[in-house]
């Protein structure tokens, strides 16, 4: 996943530029629905390349930790601890609830697959503490990268939202047609 480009023609360079959000109370509702839709997809594909990301971190963390106690747990025997929910997350989200599901996960999956290069997580114990760390560290920035950039999103989808509350709220769409334009 790249970074937003100010005239890119990528989902994400049109939901971050900030002409997407001009003259929301000009912009007819159809319209406002599915500016604020491609914004909730591109939230999903964040949020799901953000998890990929801290799986990865949960994994070198622990083989982290089991180095330093002296352990010589196996990473299979142990997966199911390292990724549950009982686990301490590498960062927290902020409790949207979506029902979209993400799109071309490949394409996510390929981009982060590519920030391992040659230190394979197949094999983090055959990876020096050196390179672990390494690649520990490359992993948490680009999910802090990814981070900030979902909550970008987050934000744009939340003016959206609030533009179309405030139509329903001040009168100026008809609430009976809510379940019917939701359907588009």
């Amino acid at each position: 996943m790249t970074s937003f480009r100010q005239g890119g023609h990528r989902r994400i360079d049109r939901v971050l530029d900030p002409a997407f959000l001009a003259d929301l109370t000009g912009l007819e509702m159809d319209e406002l629905r599915d500016r604020r839709r491609q914004a909730e997809q591109e939230e999903v594909d964040h949020s799901y390349l953000r998890r990929l990301l801290q799986g990865r971190i949960d994994i070198m963390r622990a083989e982290q930790g089991w180095r330093v106690a002296g352990s010589g747990d196996d990473l299979v025997a142990h997966l199911s601890e390292v990724l549950g929910d009982e686990q301490p997350a590498s960062a927290h989200g902020l409790g949207r609830h979506c029902t979209l599901e993400p799109t071309q996960p490949g394409i996510h999956r390929r981009h982060y697959e590519v920030l391992l290069d040659d230190v394979s997580l197949s094999d983090v114990r055959a990876r020096t503490d050196k390179e672990l760390r390494a690649t520990l560290d490359i992993f948490i920035a680009e999910e802090r990268r990814v981070s900030v950039q979902r909550r970008a999103v987050q934000e744009v989808m939340d003016h959206f939202s609030e533009e179309i509350g405030r139509r329903y709220r001040d009168g100026e769409a008809d609430v009976t047609n809510l379940l019917a334009g939701d359907q588009h």
